[in-house]
């Protein structure tokens, strides 16, 4: 008999397959019998995946286990024990099994689980601590049917668990390996052009290439996102080193990672550059109260605090009131065409006023075109980041741009 390697966490099995559960209980009501589980194996071990053993829970519970020579299942698919025993005792070498010392199986019904392509992932089993001679073909027809039925669903747990794990080990390799590279976008001057800071945004190695939202995603999924934009933060912040230090930095943090505890020391570490913390918000936070102690820790620490994507998503005025940013960043959605867009100007206006009011900064994200860029300076918005400006550029590009400004300016004076 094969014997596979467990694709479930112990604690995946129960949660991710109710219908199992009541499969089971349905079964061992329907046949008058004691216990009904499923089991996987696991190297040498027959381990409970899920139980229905009302009464019984301190004997048999999931994630029990048995070594497969003390019971019968092994037996059962080598052919050596029938799947149908409706009197165990009348079966001279089941009788012989260790299991019959610990528990007195008067009647017994096993069926294989195969998954896709045969593979047997274990058992499904009723049992009945007094014999039942009623127990007959059409009863173990009815277990192999349900037998099929898990099988079906089980196969997807697998392949669900399979496709975490396999995301979890590209995203250990990322980290470890750090497979990306920061790549940084000036954020200009308006009125001049002049980059005053760089935002840090990160470009990730593996092929084929998949955007970064895609990565931290995955990263999230397997409950390593906070590591990641840790990573990634931690290398920008090294890479900065080389610029000027009159020109900041903007980082983008999930509220996750703000409120982990785990920022504060990074920044804290900073104390040559100043540093923009953009708080990144794609679901709404859940309490706003952990979320400003954990700001108020990182001005404490010496950064800003920015709102990204102010006018899409959650980044609602609500969310800007409750964070009190120091800059307020306003979307590409609420930038594009807004020479052209009366809608657009009105929305731009109130938050121009609104930032004026609260002593905010502004900066308009995704400016592309000329038109968009006086519409801006028309209302009243003095910082931009875009494409008409720059694309994202290597850590040496961004140190060479500054530089060629540099000497340009020097040679105008």
């Amino acid at each position: 008999m094969s014997v596979r390697a467990s694709a479930l966490r112990p604690d995946d099995f129960a949660g991710a397959n109710l219908s199992i559960q009541k499969g089971l209980e349905a079964i061992r009501t329907h046949l008058g019998m004691t216990v009904a589980y499923v089991s996987e194996f696991v190297g040498d071990k027959s381990v409970f995946r899920a139980v229905d053993a009302p009464g019984l829970e301190a004997v048999i519970k999931p994630g029990d286990e048995k070594p497969l020579d003390d019971v019968f299942c092994r037996h059962i698919l080598a052919g050596r024990l029938p799947e149908l025993m409706p009197d165990v005792s009348a079966n001279p070498f089941a009788m012989t099994m260790p299991i019959m010392q610990e528990i007195p199986i008067g009647a017994h019904l096993s069926v294989p689980i195969r998954l896709e392509g045969g593979e047997t992932y274990g058992m499904f089993c009723c049992l009945s601590l007094e014999k039942d001679p009623s127990l007959n073909d059409r009863d173990l027809s009815m277990m192999r049917v349900f037998a099929d039925m898990a099988a079906h669903q089980i196969a997807e747990d697998v392949k669900s668990q399979k496709s975490l794990s396999e995301k979890s080990a590209r995203i250990d390799e990322i980290i470890e390996q750090r497979l990306f590279r920061p790549v940084f976008q000036p954020i200009c001057d308006l009125s001049t052009g002049e980059p005053v800071g760089f935002e840090a945004l990160c470009r990730f190695r593996p092929e084929p290439y998949r955007s970064p939202d895609k990565w931290f995603a995955d990263a999230a999924e397997v409950g390593r996102g906070i590591d990641l934009e840790l990573a990634v933060m931690q290398q920008a912040l090294a890479d900065a080193a080389i610029l000027p230090a009159e020109v900041y930095l903007s980082v983008n943090a999930s509220p996750g990672l703000l409120v982990s505890g785990r920022l504060q020391a990074v920044i804290a570490g900073c104390t040559n550059r100043r540093i923009l913390v953009e708080v990144t918000e794609h679901v709404a936070v859940s309490d706003y109260t952990v979320l400003s102690q954990a700001l108020g820790d990182l001005r404490e620490a010496g950064a800003l605090i920015a709102i990204d994507d102010a006018g899409s998503g959650y980044s609602s005025l609500q969310h800007i009131v409750q964070i009190k940013p120091d800059v307020i960043k306003i979307d590409t959605s609420l930038v594009r065409d807004i020479d052209k867009d009366p809608a657009r100007r009105a929305l731009m206006s109130a938050l121009i006023f609104f930032a004026r009011e609260t002593a905010c900064t502004m900066i308009a994200e995704g400016v592309e075109t000329e038109a968009e860029r006086l519409m801006l300076t028309t209302l009243g918005v003095t910082k931009a980041q875009g494409y008409l400006f720059s694309k994202p550029m290597l850590i040496e590009d961004a140190a060479a741009l500054l530089g060629r400004r540099a000497d340009a300016q020097r040679l105008t004076a």
